[in-house]
């Protein structure tokens, strides 16, 4: 029985990679602000709630990387895109209620993020969405500290909020990780060669673009996770 559990496992990871990498090869809708060039931002939630942190992330990572391949870019595009295995990982955390470990990812990000001078070049609104993120966050550490009952993913009442949560906070993740990369990195100028004037307009086209592609993504998981789950957790894996 152990032995079927593991390849069973196995094969759905292997299942995911594949969903990643066909995701990852599609071009995606307003591939403008320079966030989620492809569909990526569908599957990469779920993948990490399915599998779990670990192998959420390495399932999404083998399937951005060929994906990435398939639907070629530029060659920066493969240090930007390892944001979306650590959104699947985030999401997978979220969901497994480890706070923890979320609250030091974004923490240490917005520091970076703040510290960087050229931010304060920038609108403040114009990252709304992961400070969104980062409030519900916080929210949801205080109210399932005091009521734990709140959180249970055997629910099937409350399960659909807490894919959505977890899909949002996740996907935010990713994109926290391409603005640092992005900014407190300064692969703008170095990469790129834009200037402060060409980042703000990224950033407003950013501030608009992102939401939708996240609103998109939690709106299908809201849809399609709970069938998934019970999926997955009938073939006896711990989900």
């Amino acid at each position: 029985m152990e032995k079927f559990e593991k390849s069973t496992f196995i094969a759905l990871i292997s299942v995911c990679a594949a969903i990643s990498i066909i995701c990852d090869s599609l071009v995606a809708p307003l591939p403008y602000s320079g966030v989620w060039l492809s569909w990526i931002f569908i599957s990469e939630p779920i993948t990490g709630i399915l599998l779990g942190p670990l192998a959420g992330f390495l399932s999404n990572l083998i399937g951005v990387m060929i994906g990435h391949f398939i639907n070629y870019i530029d060659v920066y595009e493969f240090l930007f895109t390892l944001g979306a295995p650590l959104g699947a990982m985030i999401s997978a955390l979220v969901f497994r209620r480890r706070w923890g470990i979320v609250l030091t990812y974004y923490l240490a990000l917005f520091g970076g993020f703040f510290v960087a001078p050229v931010s304060w070049q920038l609108p403040f609104w114009g990252m709304w969405d992961v400070y969104l993120a980062f409030a519900t966050l916080l929210f949801l550490v205080i109210i399932t500290s005091k009521r734990k009952s709140l959180w249970n993913i055997n629910s099937k009442k409350r399960l659909i909020y807490i894919l959505c949560l977890s899909a949002f906070i996740g996907l935010e993740a990713d994109v926290l990780f391409r603005i640092f990369i992005f900014v407190p990195c300064q692969t703008y100028k170095l990469f790129y060669g834009y200037g402060v004037s060409e980042l703000q307009a990224i950033w407003g086209l950013g501030a608009v673009e992102t939401p939708i592609k996240v609103g998109l993504s939690t709106i299908i998981i809201s849809i399609a996770g709970p069938s998934i789950i019970d999926a997955v957790r009938k073939l006896k894996l711990p989900v």
